[in-house]
C-alpha cells in the first residue's frame, strides 16, 4: 500500500468511496446504538435471529414487485423480522420449548425458507436477481446514493425513537419488574424496542450481510460495556466503536480491492473488542489481573502482620525481632511466600530487617493490630449471631478479615457491645 491510496481515502477523492465510508458509518453507528439494549437484555441471540430471519422478506419482496429496490427489500425485511419475534414469542410463553431452542428454530426454518426463494429467484431467469445474493454477506462496497438516501433516514429515525424513549428502554433493559411497578407500558415498551432491532437489521444487513449482522449489533456493545457503567457514556462509546469499525473497513477493502467490505467491518470491530476486553479499566484482563495481584498481596501482607503480633503475644513483646526461619514454625508459608511478603512489608515501612531478623515497626504494630482486631470480632460474631462452634470459626474469620472496612468494623464493635475477648478467651485489640 503507498502513502497516495491512504491520502486519496482520507481525503474522500473518489465518488464511489464517499458513498461506501458514508453508508459505513451510518449503519455500524447506528446497529451498536440499537445492539446496547439488545447486549444489556441478555438477548445477543436474538441479533442472530432477526438477520437469518429477514432473508425470506427480501425475497418476497423481489419476487411480488421484480425490482431490486432497497425501500421494497426493507419493508419485506422488517415484516419477516417481525413475524419471527412474534413466533418466538408465542413459542416461548406458550412454553412449548425454552426460549434458546425457539431462537434456534427461527433462525434455522426462516433462513432455510430464505435459501429455497433466494434459489428459485436465481432459476427464474429474471435478469434483475443478478447481485440478490449478495445480502447473504453483504454489498457495502457498491452502495449507492438510493441507499444511502435510505440509510440516512433509517438511522435518524431509530436514533430519535431510540433517545425519545431511552427512559423507558433503560428501565426494561435492566429489570422489567421494577419498569412494570413504576407504571411503565412494558409490552409496548418491548414491541417498540424490538421493532427497532429488526428495523437496524434490516439496514444493516446491506452492509454486511445476513451472516455477519449480529456480529454487527452485539460487537460495539460489547466493547462499550468494558469501558463504562453509565449507560449514555455506553452508547456513544458503542457508536464510535461501530463507526470506527465501517471506516477501518471500507479503508482495507479500499486498498485491498479482493477484500470484502462487510467481513472487514466485523473483523475490525472484533479487533477493537478484543482491545477492550484486554485494556479496560476495571473490567480488562489486565486490570482484573493487577486487581487480583493487589488482592493476593494484601492477603499475604496483613497475614505477616497478624503472624508477628501473635508472636508478641507469646513472647509479650510485639516488637520484638523474629529470625526469618522462625516464621516457618508458626504458620505455614512457602519460602518464596514469606520472602516476596516480608519485601512488601519492608518497603512500606512495615517491617524492619537486620542480620535476618525481621521487626515490626511502629507502623507495622499498628496495623497488625487492626488486623488481628478485625479477624477476633469477625470470630465472635459468628460465634454470637450464626451460632458457631469456637472450634469452627477461624477459617471464615481469615477470608473476611481482609475485606472489613472501617464501617463495617464500627457497626461490628457497637453490635458486639465493645468486646475485649474473643470466642477463645483471646484479648481483642482496642480500636487505635
Amino acid at each position: 500500500m503507498t502513502w497516495q491510496i491512504f491520502i486519496d481515502f482520507l481525503l474522500l477523492r473518489e465518488p464511489n468511496v464517499r458513498l461506501v465510508v458514508a453508508g459505513s458509518l451510518m449503519l455500524c453507528g447506528m446497529s451498536a446504538v440499537v445492539g446496547c439494549f439488545t447486549f444489556l437484555r441478555k438477548r445477543a441471540l436474538i441479533g442472530d435471529a432477526i438477520s437469518h430471519s429477514v432473508l425470506p422478506g427480501v425475497c418476497m419482496a423481489f419476487i411480488l414487485t421484480g425490482e431490486k429496490n432497497p425501500l421494497y427489500f426493507l419493508i419485506g425485511a422488517i415484516l419477516s423480522g417481525m413475524l419471527s419475534l412474534v413466533i418466538m414469542e408465542g413459542l416461548t410463553r406458550s412454553r412449548q420449548t425454552r426460549p434458546d431452542t425457539a431462537i434456534a428454530l427461527m433462525l434455522s426454518v426462516f433462513f432455510g425458507i430464505g435459501i429455497v426463494l433466494l434459489t428459485s429467484i436465481q432459476h427464474s431467469g429474471n435478469a434483475s436477481q443478478a447481485g440478490l445474493d449478495k445480502f447473504l454477506f453483504g454489498k457495502a462496497a457498491s452502495i449507492t446514493m438510493e441507499d444511502i438516501r435510505l440509510f440516512a433516514v433509517s438511522s435518524v429515525a431509530i436514533l430519535a425513537l431510540l433517545l425519545l424513549f431511552l427512559r423507558g428502554f433503560t428501565a426494561i433493559s435492566f429489570d422489567e419488574e421494577y419498569a412494570l411497578s413504576v407504571g411503565f407500558p412494558v409490552r409496548w415498551l418491548r414491541f417498540g424496542l424490538s421493532f427497532l432491532t429488526v428495523w437496524a437489521v434490516s439496514v444493516g444487513i446491506q452492509a454486511v450481510g445476513v451472516v455477519l449482522m449480529s456480529a454487527l449489533l452485539i460487537t460495539p456493545a460489547l466493547s462499550a460495556r468494558m469501558w463504562t457503567n453509565s449507560l449514555r457514556v455506553m452508547l456513544l462509546l458503542a457508536m464510535l466503536f461501530g463507526m470506527i469499525s465501517g471506516y477501518m473497513g471500507a479503508f482495507v477493502s479500499y486498498s485491498a480491492p479482493a477484500m470484502p467490505t462487510g467481513p472487514w467491518i466485523v473483523v475490525v470491530a472484533t479487533l477493537l473488542a478484543g482491545f477492550s476486553m484486554m485494556f479496560a479499566p476495571q473490567r480488562g484482563l489486565i486490570a482484573q489481573w493487577i486487581e487480583r495481584n493487589k488482592n493476593r498481596n494484601k492477603t499475604l501482607e496483613e497475614n505477616i502482620l497478624k503472624l508477628f503480633f501473635q508472636i508478641g503475644e507469646k513472647t509479650g513483646n510485639s516488637l520484638k525481632p523474629v529470625m526469618e526461619e522462625d516464621l516457618f514454625n508458626y504458620r505455614a508459608f512457602s519460602n518464596r511466600q514469606l520472602r516476596r511478603g516480608l519485601r512488601l512489608l519492608e518497603k512500606k515501612g512495615l517491617l524492619t530487617t537486620s542480620l535476618s531478623a525481621w521487626q515490626l515497626s511502629r507502623e507495622g504494630e499498628m496495623e497488625a493490630r487492626r488486623v488481628v482486631r478485625l479477624h477476633r470480632l469477625w470470630e465472635l460474631y459468628l460465634q454470637q449471631y450464626l451460632n458457631l462452634d469456637p472450634d469452627h470459626v477461624h477459617d471464615d474469620a481469615e477470608a473476611m478479615e481482609h475485606v472489613i472496612t472501617p464501617e463495617i468494623e464500627a457497626q461490628l464493635d457497637e453490635l458486639l457491645g465493645h468486646p475485649s475477648i474473643d470466642p477463645h478467651n483471646t484479648i481483642i485489640p482496642p480500636r487505635i
